[in-house]
């Protein structure tokens, strides 16, 4: 699959599969005598790994530490289970704070609705 390809069916630009490359994000992509990149399922597991991880907001860092212990081998498996748990957390904790500020924002539109009713009920009568 061409990064044409790649970039088509995950939704990201160009330029960002070359940097994840280059960050060592998604392992080196062979190529084409040509030099294009031919993308493997492999490669384009990765990607969609680190897509999902990026959305979630694990940083550059956070991801090329657990692609270097990945790396090491069957060594790191603790390692990687302990990056990924503390991530998670952080993760869970975004997220009980982002399920606040939404149930704050259905309160208050929920006030305004009820303003809106009594003064469309003002005006009926």
């Amino acid at each position: 699959m061409t990064i044409s390809e790649v970039s088509e069916k995950y939704g990201l630009p160009v330029d960002t599969l070359r940097y994840y490359e280059k960050a060592g994000l998604i392992p080196p992509v062979n190529r084409k005598e040509s030099g294009i990149r031919d993308y493997t399922e492999a490669d384009c597991g990765w990607v969609e790994f680190i897509k999902c991880m990026r959305s979630a907001g694990l940083s550059i860092e956070t991801l090329t530490e657990y692609i270097r212990l990945y790396g090491q081998g069957n060594r790191t498996l603790q390692k990687r289970k302990n990056l990924l748990v503390a991530e998670r957390d952080r993760l869970a904790q975004r997220i009980a704070e982002m399920q606040k500020t939404l149930d704050r924002l259905d309160h208050k539109i929920a006030v305004y609705d009820d303003k809106i009713v009594a003064c469309e009920k003002k005006l009926l009568k």
